[in-house]
């Protein structure tokens, strides 16, 4: 129930709401300066892979306690996230100078040169590390890659030596002495080396691709195809890999195949040049004409001075039927090489087409006065599985030729617990999170309507403020969306300071627990629901608020290791408290069947998306987290038709876990 005016209750009550008011301010005041609350906060961000958001928590952690080495670490990370590879081992090298018995700051900072090709420097890093750290197999095995491409072999073998003793069964320690080998131009322990990996671990699609270099090199297409067939099992994002294997079904007369592993490479990597160049010559090669000139497009836009490209396009320009442009690439490439005559037969032909006879005659006797002095004119074979050129081969007469790279490596791996994504530790079956008030209107996949609600309705009409929206996703912000938000939250710290009405102030709290969720200053912000329920114990969106910043402070810590039974066990209170007011509110069933998963209670949790299903038909997110519960209960067909509604109702990737659950005959 609200509160008079303060000033009008008797003096007790006054010194109450004194009180009261310090409450309000105190408590962020005291975060404010707490480094300890800015490091959680910033590495909360961090999880939600909101990287300029942590990095400005970050700089008020340094500003407040500079000699701290924890905040220039992960100041570090947040901008090796960023790419900033400069600026992440300038923080780390800051953090070594603070505490340098650290070994994740050595880790991260070697990673951060790698990314850099200061392979000398990131080596010096992972010795340091591992004088302190001699059993991290990781640091081990970076630093091995690093010697690998400084190119010393010797001192790649030596350790890798160390490491074959002490982890016997590490298959990666085997693949990496097999690149050495390849390196030194031995296949033959290369080939032995890759053999004992596979032998420990038959599933590492890297190794299998490594192996199917050594046959590409030595043009045995069908092992190639065969262990590409393996990697690309194991490994189905990986573009490389269906790069090599088009080449391989290409060498053995499977166009079809070919042009189909170009198309998925494609769809993985739109801009490799490799494979557009290539799916371009196939395309010709059927006839496909008009979608060849596409990819011939693609291939000049990406590298505008790529001769071979641009008369492959004139070629088929030609066939066509635009000589015009057709003459115009052949022109380009005929003055950059005058002697090549197979382009000015080409261009003469298209002058005579035009009725051009002066320009036709002028490019014929040129190539009359070829044959008959110089013999280096004849007729282009057509393109067949024996002609292969390198990427870095020049000679135009090769114009119709597959390209493949100078020199095909494998894929050198780093050890890197940054790699990626931070949530890619989570489990595949991935619950679709709560729903919660936001600043941040709802822009995903699934709707494109704002999820409605009275309550949040009446709340936007009782405080006139900026428009509170029902959100479930993770909004990232930029750098001047969160300054603008530090900025509108130091705004209502003032007003709040200055309010003299309870109810007012209430308000005030309200609108900063938001903008204080908004910025992943999930403490904060509960610490202002919480002096608000005091003031108003039986509002649901204070509850529903609080519910859904604990949860997410609670995701945080669970990935950190903490136990969170206890913090779990006050959200589901707060939600049974909300819905005690509000039992058909369907995001509030929604959140509790959330927290009922998390709890691996997962007929209760289908309960309560069922139950937030009959007030909110088309919610989607409900038919998701409802499948992957049922999939969970062994229950396939329920789980299924569920994912299926969640993906008709436009959350569309339930279909990648329709495909991977759908029972097999």
């Amino acid at each position: 129930m609200w509160e008079g005016d303060c000033v009008l209750q008797p003096k007790s009550k006054r010194l109450g709401c004194l009180l009261l008011f310090c409450l309000f301010t105190f408590l962020p005041s005291i975060a404010q300066y707490n480094t300890d609350r800015l490091l959680m906060i910033g590495r909360s961000a961090l999880y939600y892979e909101d990287y300029v958001l942590s990095i400005q928590y970050f700089n008020q952690a340094i500003s407040a306690k500079p000699y701290l080495y924890e905040p220039w670490f992960f100041r570090g990370v947040a901008k090796y996230y960023l790419d900033d590879y400069s600026g992440a081992e300038s923080d780390c090298t800051e953090a070594i100078q603070r505490n340098p018995y650290v070994v994740n700051i050595y880790e991260l900072r070697g990673l951060t040169r790698i990314q850099q090709n200061k392979f000398a420097e990131a080596i010096s890093d992972y010795t340091r590390a591992l004088k302190y750290d001699p059993q991290n197999r990781g640091l081990w095995h970076n630093r091995v890659l690093c010697h690998i491409q400084n190119k010393e072999y010797d001192a790649a073998l030596a350790e890798l030596d160390t490491m074959n003793s002490r982890w016997s069964q590490y298959a990666r320690a085997y693949t990496m002495r097999a690149d050495v080998y390849m390196q030194m131009k031995d296949t033959t322990q290369a080939i032995e080396a890759l053999h004992k990996s596979l032998d420990i671990d038959p599933y590492d699609g890297q190794t299998w691709a490594a192996r199917s270099i050594i046959s590409l090199s030595r043009e045995e297409w069908d092992s190639a195809e065969v262990q590409l067939d393996h990697a690309i099992h194991l490994m189905p994002r990986h573009a490389g890999c269906y790069i090599n294997r088009a080449l391989a079904r290409f060498n053995r007369n499977n166009l079809r195949g070919a042009m189909a592993d170009y198309d998925m490479a494609l769809d993985m990597e739109p801009n490799n040049f490799l494979g557009h160049y290539n799916r371009g010559l196939l395309r010709a090669q059927v006839g496909d004409d008009n979608r060849a000139i596409t990819d011939f497009d693609f291939v000049l836009r990406l590298e505008p001075d790529n001769m071979m490209a641009l008369f492959n396009r004139a070629v088929l320009l030609d066939k066509t039927g635009d000589l015009q442009g057709a003459i115009r690439d052949y022109t380009k490439v005929i003055d950059e090489y005058p002697n090549f005559w197979t382009g000015l037969e080409f261009r003469a032909a298209c002058y005579r087409r035009l009725g051009m006879t002066a320009k036709a005659e002028k490019d014929e006797f040129t190539v009359y006065r070829a044959r008959l002095y110089k013999h280096l004119y004849g007729t282009q074979p057509r393109l067949n599985p024996n002609q292969i050129r390198k990427r870095s081969d020049e000679d135009m007469d090769k114009y119709n030729q597959l390209v493949v790279e100078d020199e095909q490596e494998p894929d050198r791996e780093y050890a890197n617990d940054y790699r990626g994504r931070v949530q890619d530790h989570k489990v595949e079956l991935e619950f679709l999170p709560m729903f919660a008030l936001s600043f941040e209107a709802q822009k995903g996949e699934v709707r494109s309507d704002q999820p409605f609600d009275r309550l949040v309705d009446d709340l936007n009409d009782h405080l006139h403020a900026r428009p509170i929206y029902i959100n479930s996703e993770h909004t990232v912000l930029d750098d001047a969306r969160s300054k603008a938000y530090f900025d509108y939250i130091d705004s209502l710290t003032i007003a709040i300071d200055q309010s003299k009405v309870t109810r007012k102030a209430a308000d005030l709290l309200m609108l900063r627990a938001i903008a204080l969720s908004t910025i992943r200053n999930f403490d904060g912000a509960i610490d202002d629901l919480s002096t608000y329920l005091q003031i108003d114990s039986s509002s649901v969106v204070a509850l529903w608020q609080r519910a859904a910043c604990q949860a997410r402070i609670n995701q945080f810590q669970a990935s950190e290791g903490t136990n969170i039974e206890l913090q779990i066990a006050n959200v589901l209170g707060d939600l049974n408290h909300a819905l005690a007011f509000s039992p058909t509110n369907a995001y509030l069933l929604y959140n509790r069947g959330n927290i009922n998963a998390q709890r691996l209670d997962y007929q209760h949790a289908v309960d309560d998306y069922t139950a937030a299903l009959q007030q909110e038909p088309s919610m989607a997110e409900a038919y998701y987290n409802r499948g992957i519960c049922r999939i969970k209960l062994n229950q396939q067909a329920e789980g299924i038709g569920d994912l299926s509604k969640a993906g008709e109702l436009g959350l569309y990737t339930a279909y990648s876990l329709i495909k991977k659950y759908r029972p097999t005959k």
